[in-house]
């Protein structure tokens, strides 16, 4: 059995099997050594160094679905499937810091941006991506839900792209049209963007891997996890604006980089004539003074405490919910661990 005390570090260990796995994959393709010394950096530069929630919430969901301890085979499967959703949100992080022009990640300089990497970081994030095919085919191949978690992989990253589209359109760098921003159009892409990867997926892998079948089961957990995923976005957009980079591990951009996020969607739907055309004026633009005139806005608009306003509210929506999963196909306590992961966190 697996000692849950000393979980995380277990789980951060077993990168080191799973990358060599990666990379005997890779020298079957004759790489040459100076390839497969530059994946070796790049996946040890890219995939660990978060928090790494989504992959140990496979582990910890399977634990509650079987109701007792894994066994040393159950979690390794289980933790295997993790880093799998690891290397997913490397995969996506790698894109969308190239794609926003972000400047840091997790503390560090984002991985495009570090000497010598540039734009081979687009080709690096498709390495990523199809390294989690490649985990699954040598370690999966033989289960009967091989073909399940292969569709769970493809569709949600089929949403998040649909998504990650949704936001570049709503709100690209170089065109600001803040009519095009909406309460709905958030709620759209936080959904496809961030709910399904982040909170459906390893609840659904993990729901695969203890043999959970009924389409109502999986019908509750997205009841109850993509109001999750919505309420994490949120949190992520407040701490953008208002949490201390040294604290949350990047340079807060979204006001600069015109993101479709939570605050400037609830200042539009709060603006008076004047602060709308501030808000026009200034969104969206490559300027720290304007930036400030932005925030100063939000200070206005007292959005710190619409913000707590909402936290509050979404914790009692999504408790009233996950007061409704049927016991009987899912253990609630599932979504209460999830729940009490993220309320009022700090980064």
């Amino acid at each position: 059995m697996v000692q849950v005390n000393n979980e995380k570090a277990q789980f951060e260990a077993l990168f080191d099997k799973l990358a060599a796995d990666v990379l005997a994959e890779i020298e079957s393709y004759h790489l040459p050594q100076d390839g497969i010394d530059y994946v070796k950096k790049m996946l040890y530069a890219t995939v660990p160094g978060g928090k790494n929630n989504r992959g140990m919430t496979v582990p910890s969901a399977l634990r509650d679905i079987l109701k007792r301890d894994l066994t040393e085979q159950e979690w390794f499967r289980a933790a295997t499937l993790g880093w799998c959703v690891e290397l997913l949100q490397a995969f996506f992080l790698i894109s969308d810091d190239i794609m926003d022009s972000s400047i840091t990640r997790r503390g560090n300089p984002c991985w495009y941006r570090q000497e010598g990497i540039g734009m081979k970081a687009i080709n690096d994030a498709f390495i990523c991506e199809m390294a989690i095919y490649r985990l699954i085919k040598k370690h999966f191949r033989t289960e009967p839900y091989y073909l399940d978690i292969l569709e769970l992989f493809h569709e949600v990253t089929f949403q998040t792209e649909l998504g990650q589209l949704m936001d570049l359109i709503t709100a690209p760098e170089d065109e600001v049209d803040l009519a095009k921003f909406s309460i709905k159009k958030h709620a759209y892409i936080v959904e496809y963007k961030t709910a399904y990867y982040s909170f459906y997926l390893p609840v659904a892998l993990a729901m695969r891997m203890g043999g959970v079948t009924s389409e109502k089961a999986y019908k509750q957990a997205l009841d109850v996890l993509l109001p999750l995923g919505e309420y994490f976005q949120v949190q992520d957009d407040y701490l953008d604006c208002y949490g201390a980079p040294e604290v949350i591990g990047k340079i807060g951009t979204d006001i600069q980089d015109n993101k479709c996020g939570w605050l400037i969607v609830q200042a539009i739907d709060r603006a008076s004539p004047a602060q709308r055309k501030i808000l026009d004026e200034c969104y969206g633009q490559k300027d720290s003074a304007k930036e400030a005139a932005v925030k100063k806005v939000y200070v206005e608009l007292d959005l710190e405490n619409v913000y707590r306003k909402y936290e509050e509210e979404s914790h009692g929506r999504i408790s009233a919910l996950i007061e409704k999963v049927d016991e009987s196909l899912l253990p609630r306590e599932m979504f209460v661990t999830f729940m009490n992961r993220i309320y009022k966190r700090k980064l």
